[in-house]
């Protein structure tokens, strides 16, 4: 186990070279540059590939295409570049490409400020590329968990053959914290196919729905496409063909939630209070709980690892225990409307959308507020 002060950024980068990751392909872009920095000088010297692209369009076409060759494979962005990626985000959606995508958070819509944090990519992440589909979205809080969170998106990209999105914030992409970088990580890597070319369907299901890969160019025929495709990958327009398809692509990952990081609860057994976080405003929250059991009062925090899939049982349960539920995030509410639609309808949204993080006596003076 090596001790290192990292900031944020690095940690996601040395989780993914940990997690086997040997290709990225990326556009500057603040607050996320020194992934691409630090990619660039570390990369070569484990064998990968670094490649500094046009645009976030070609960027994550090259992510992409670098999957499809079987590599493990990454890029890194903040809000716009993020737009700019989505088309083929959902292209990796459809053609079942295992990718990682770091997002990291900054404040406003459009350019915004470019070095100031939000939170305002949540719904982006989850809806920002058309069509039903389901997604994975991860959300470390500290500098640790950039480094563990990003191992465990690619080994979850590789399992379930999906785009997985990393969402950090400005500010733990430049906060500086001592990382436990441990010798060894467990790594997951894509199941390929075995036994005779002929006949292989490069889309049957196969273990949780998820079929398995080849690499492009194998001796079992891989085709690639973004269109609604049948079992062996040939575009159909059958509606039965469709409606399976749209089915199984949203079912290889909301039927298997449970394999995902868990929200973690910390807190009275049964609060008067529950916060509901994620990120750098969990830390907090977490905080402000502490400072509010020494005055007395009762609160718990539910914080987020895994954004999307929405863990809405674990939110409902624990919420059950408690009298009021407020959700801390730096933008209007986004996580807020989905927690009131899993039926908290009572819950309560602490904001802020003016580029400063929450800070814990706003949270404890809010809690007081409403007593």
């Amino acid at each position: 186990m090596e001790k290192r002060f990292l900031q944020g950024n690095e940690a996601c980068t040395l989780g993914g070279l940990a997690a086997g990751a040997r290709f990225f392909a990326g556009y500057p872009i603040s607050p996320a540059t020194e992934i691409a920095e630090m990619c660039s000088d570390l990369l070569p010297k484990e064998g990968g590939v670094y490649v500094q692209m046009e645009d976030e369009l070609a960027s994550i076409a090259a992510v992409i295409g670098a999957s499809l060759g079987g590599m493990k494979a990454f890029t890194a962005t903040s809000g716009p570049g993020l737009s700019l990626m989505h088309e083929n985000i959902g292209f990796a959606v459809m053609a079942e490409v295992p990718c990682v995508i770091i997002n990291v958070q900054r404040f406003g819509p459009s350019t915004g400020i470019a070095t100031m944090p939000g939170q305002s990519d949540v719904m982006t992440a989850r809806w920002g590329t058309h069509g039903d589909h389901s997604i994975i979205a991860l959300a470390p809080a500290s500098v640790q968990e950039c480094f563990d969170l990003t191992v465990e998106a690619f080994n979850l990209a590789e399992r379930y053959r999906t785009p997985v999105i990393v969402l950090t914030d400005a500010t733990i992409a430049h906060l500086r914290e001592t990382v436990r970088l441990p010798a060894r990580v467990k790594t997951v890597r894509r199941k390929k196919p075995a036994g005779p070319a002929e006949g292989y369907r490069p889309y049957a299901p196969g273990e949780n729905l998820v079929p398995v890969m080849p690499n492009y160019g194998d001796r079992h025929i891989l085709r690639v496409t973004g269109l609604v495709h049948d079992q062996a990958g040939y575009s159909s327009a059958d509606p039965n063909v469709a409606e399976e398809l749209v089915n199984r692509l949203i079912n290889k990952i909301e039927n298997y939630t449970d394999q995902l990081p868990a929200p973690e609860y910390t807190g009275p057994e049964n609060p008067d209070t529950v916060l509901i976080s994620y990120g750098i405003s969990a830390r907090s929250a977490l905080s402000a709980a502490r400072r509010a059991g020494q005055q007395g009062l009762s609160v718990g925090v539910l914080r987020l690892r895994t954004i999307w899939p929405f863990p809405e049982k674990v939110v409902v349960e624990t919420c059950a225990r408690a009298s009021r539920v407020v959700v801390v995030e730096m933008n209007k509410g986004q996580l807020l409307r989905e927690v009131k639609a899993s039926g908290i309808n009572l819950a309560l949204g602490l904001n802020r959308t003016d580029t400063r993080v929450i800070v814990p006596g706003e949270i404890i003076a809010f809690i007081n507020s409403r007593h």
